[in-house]
This record gives structure tokens, sequence and C-alpha cells, in this order.
């Protein structure tokens, strides 16, 4: 976690040009990248917590900016593209839940264990599924791209066609921001030993 502002300043960019990066959906090798953003928002509750007030906000102007610019360029006006409806002012809260959920990871962690990796695991699935709850049902019940009749029924076989992979995908980015963390940990702590020594 973060500990300067330089520090917090240069997480946030890194997790910013990565969401940039894959919420556009570039290809790379003619394999379309996964979306980060979900897994963005959680590292991102974890590594700056604290700075909720302003990184948050960062983050979802960025994901709304990014939106905005891909669906405009393929000469669309925003608020008619399929993807957008009144639902998608729920983002705030499903991305909300991520940030909150890495964030309290953050506080109640007690460093690199095991016990640590299955908070993790627990937090970041209540985590995904309040998100996914929050940004499905939102669209679903709200979108005019929706057909009607709409009922519980088949809204809970739209969750069940899209649950997967969201997980998945989230699961991946966090996974990789753990493997990062870890490192930079280890290897901070190998540094502080050898001043120590010196």
């Amino acid at each position: 976690m973060a500990t300067t502002q330089t520090q917090r300043l240069g997480i946030l960019a890194a997790l910013a040009l990565v969401m940039a990066a894959t919420r556009v959906h570039l290809s790379l090798f003619h394999h379309d990248i996964w979306d980060a953003s979900w897994g963005v928002f959680f590292l991102a509750g974890f590594w700056l917590r604290g700075t909720g007030r302003w990184a948050f906000p960062l983050l979802m102007a960025e994901a709304v900016l990014v939106d905005y610019l891909v669906i405009t360029r393929m000469g669309i006006s925003f608020w008619d593209h399929y993807c957008v409806s009144l639902g998608y002012w729920f983002l705030i809260p499903a991305y909300g839940a991520l940030w909150m959920g890495g964030s309290w990871l953050a506080k109640h962690q007690r460093g690199i264990t095991l016990s640590t990796l299955g908070m993790a695991i627990a937090v970041l699935l209540v985590s995904e599924n309040a998100c996914y709850v929050i940004s499905n049902g939102s669209y679903y019940w709200l979108s005019a791209h929706v057909p009607a009749p709409k009922s519980f029924g088949a809204w809970f076989a739209n969750l069940g066609d899209w649950y997967l992979p969201f997980l998945e995908t989230t699961a991946v980015y966090v996974g990789l921001g753990a493997v990062l963390h870890v490192l930079v940990t280890q290897l901070g702590r190998l540094a502080h030993s050898g001043q120590v020594q010196h």
C-alpha cells in the first residue's frame, strides 16, 4: 500500500493506464484484451485506501470518458448506445463496492500470509457479486433495450449468462495485482534489510 503522495499518484496513474488500455477493447495479437475496470477499482481500493475522496472520482471520470470516446467514435450518440441507460449511473455504486472491498481488505489484512489470502478471496467474491448484481440489475430493470415484460426469472437467467466471465476476468487482474504486490513488498524488505546491515 502506498505511503507517500508520490507513490499514490504513481499507482493511480498505472491503474488508470491499465483501465484505459483495456476498456477500449483494443486488439493485441488478434485477441481482445479483457476489460480490467473491475480489477482496477478493487486494487485501487486496496493500494490507495484513504484516498477515495479524490482517487475514486478520478477513476470513475476516466471510465465514463473512455466509454464516451469509444461510443462517439463509432458515430453513435453516447445516450443512444445499447449499453448506456439510466442504469449506467449505477456503475458508481457498483464500482464503489469493489473499491470498498479492496479498502476493507487493506485495513484488515495481516501481511503476506495464508489467512490474508483466504480473506482476500472471500472479500473479492463478495465485492464482485455486489458489483455484478448492482450493474447487471440496474441495466436489466432500467434499460429500454431489455424487452418487456421483465421478470425476476428472466433477470436471474440473464445474471447467469454473464456471471462467470465477469468474475474470472476480475480475479485474473486482481491475482496479477496480488503477485505484483508480493514482489514489491519482498523487494522492499530485502532493500531495507540490506540498508540496515550496512
